[in-house]
């Protein structure tokens, strides 16, 4: 009898470890981003400073776009399209991811007026809707981002007086 005691209580042992171990097994699966039916977490959204950055690059190839269709504009126009790409490679560092790869389009000078009043117009008006979305994003941001946000709004609102 004593033997048939002391069997039990060695498997109880046995099974009391190899129960901890696999709650231990399933804790660290929980941890790692697995849930008990083995489906893995979904991915994280997009950055909401994406369209931001998607922004910012639309902006650099419209002036990119303005400046071959204006020449004579171009002293005025490279300094508002290096600010903006100056812009995508900040937003990128922050996102940390590069931006998507631009899909194919016309090419930029088409889109582009020639006349340098309608050019400037064009392009003032989009800035001004430009500003306004920095501005609301900014505004929505948590703190560590509303500095780069408020910036770039700012310095949307001084293109569009260099524009005028």
């Amino acid at each position: 009898m004593r033997t048939t005691t002391t069997r039990t209580r060695s498997e109880f042992r046995g099974y009391r470890r190899r129960v901890l171990l696999g709650a231990a097994a399933c804790g660290a699966a929980a941890l790692a981003g697995c849930d008990l039916f083995g489906e893995p977490n979904p991915p994280p959204g997009p950055d909401p400073l994406e369209p931001v950055r998607a922004q910012a690059q639309a902006l650099a190839d419209r002036y990119a776009a303005a400046i071959a269709a204006a020449p004579d504009l171009a002293t005025r126009l490279q300094p508002l399209r290096d600010a903006h790409l100056a812009h995508v490679a900040e937003l990128t560092k922050v996102i940390g991811t590069p931006p998507p790869s631009p899909s194919p389009s016309a090419p930029p000078s088409a889109a582009a007026p020639t006349d340098p009043a309608a050019l400037l117009a064009s392009l003032r008006a989009d800035e001004e809707a430009g500003r306004r979305d920095a501005e609301t994003a900014c505004l929505a941001a948590p703190g560590h981002r509303a500095a780069l946000l408020g910036s770039i709004a700012a310095c949307r609102a001084t293109h569009v007086e260099v524009l005028t």
